[in-house]
């Protein structure tokens, strides 16, 4: 399950969205899942992400990222492109993170075919339950500019949807990874 809920965010025209829940897996598990990294596993399980690519890594923890997405909506929302830099934490406590903010690159200009998205500060924590290892909190923040031409109400009624469809995949992907 997953609790999503919104307010106005205080970066751009859009809203924050919050997404909370527990995932069946170890912190580990889930992070594998959803950790930022070119090859990883994400393309594979978030039908929200098409492709992953690192422009330009400038640490083991921080890197310019280009993530792309299909189209959505029955094909209302065309293909986008975000660019961010990207940032990796992993807490004394076992928390791990991932947040991003967009960033112009030279390397990455916009694409033919794509819409140019913005995401404005964003993460993921992959929190332990205590005393329950095969267990994860995980807090998702998204507030993205979509681009384009969209109207607000559509915006508004992909993402809530969006979100938990993340939760209920993600969901999915860590089963089959413990298998």
């Amino acid at each position: 399950e997953v609790a999503v809920s919104w307010r106005p965010s205080t970066e751009f025209a859009g809203n924050l969205y919050k997404g909370e829940g527990i995932l069946p897996a170890s912190p580990r598990h889930v992070w594998e899942c959803i950790k930022p990294v070119a090859g990883g596993l994400r393309t594979k399980w978030d039908q929200n992400v098409k492709d992953f690519e690192v422009i330009e890594a400038i640490s083991d923890t921080v890197s310019v990222c280009r993530t792309t997405t299909p189209s959505a909506c029955m094909r209302i929302i065309s293909p986008r492109e975000f660019v961010d830099a990207v940032v990796m934490k992993q807490y004394e406590d076992g928390t791990m993170l991932s947040a991003a903010t967009n960033v112009e690159h030279p390397l990455c200009p916009p694409q033919p075919n794509f819409v140019r998205g913005f995401n404005y500060p964003c993460g993921c924590f992959c929190i332990p339950v205590p005393g329950e290892p095969d267990r994860t909190e995980l807090l998702t923040f998204f507030q993205t500019d979509l681009g384009g031409y969209l109207p607000q109400t559509v915006v508004d009624s992909f993402f809530p949807s969006s979100i938990s469809g993340f939760y209920s995949n993600l969901t999915k992907a860590v089963k089959a990874l413990k298998a």
